[in-house]
């Protein structure tokens, strides 16, 4: 009854959360653009992606605003509240590590390309993971921890095939120089970092579906 009422709230959480799913596909085409060279698809992506997060930064602030309003859920409304946070974090790391590939412009070597590509599609597995699990808490808190377990099985495969990848660039690729090697790995951090802020929105919805079902 008390999540019926704040359907104006749960609809705005929805687009929000639909705004984070955006984010993600943009930064996946984004990377993979820029690794194949098509430079406007690229330059678009970066270009709709701050147009996302400027459209969930409003929408953060409408639902913060319809919360304190409506005096629904004040038991969970901060809680609501640092998950939102935590979700745009994910919005955020997506715009700024694309933008660090137009300011840097790293050279990555052909055959990194498909290891890169690949680093990319398992981070964002795990982050668009956490978006059924977050729309459940607000419908059925009880299956929220069945689908969160996706996000760390993918967030241990990025740290996994990150690893081998920093070995091959360390090990196995003599061409390089050393400041390339450290600039190589500095963008596999960046891709990692979307799976490790995932898993953080991950064990605070863990903790949010105990407190609800409790």
């Amino acid at each position: 009854m008390l999540f019926a009422k704040a359907k104006k709230s749960i609809d705005l959480i929805d687009k929000f959360l639909n705004c984070v799913d955006q984010s993600l596909l943009l930064f996946k085409e984004g990377v993979k653009n820029y690794l194949y060279n098509n430079t406007e698809n690229f330059n678009n992506n970066i270009l709709a992606l701050a147009d996302c997060e400027i459209e969930s930064d409003k929408l953060r602030r409408e639902i913060e605003k319809t919360l304190y309003l409506q005096s629904l859920m004040p038991q969970i409304r901060g809680d609501i509240m640092r998950l939102l946070e935590e979700m745009d974090n994910i919005i955020d790391h997506s715009k700024k590590n694309l933008f660090q590939f137009d300011v840097e412009m790293p050279h990555i070597p052909a055959n990194l390309i498909p290891d890169f590509i690949q680093l990319t599609q398992i981070s964002v597995s795990a982050a668009e993971s956490v978006i059924p699990a977050a729309k459940s808490y607000f419908s059925e808190p009880a299956n929220v921890n069945e689908k969160i377990h996706r996000v760390y099985f993918y967030e241990k495969e990025v740290d996994l095939l990150a690893d081998i990848i920093r070995r091959k660039i360390f090990r196995e690729m003599p061409d390089l120089k050393l400041s390339e090697k450290f600039h190589l790995r500095y963008f596999t951090l960046h891709i990692e970092n979307i799976s490790d802020t995932a898993e953080k929105v991950a064990d605070l919805l863990s903790i949010m579906a105990i407190k609800r079902i409790v």
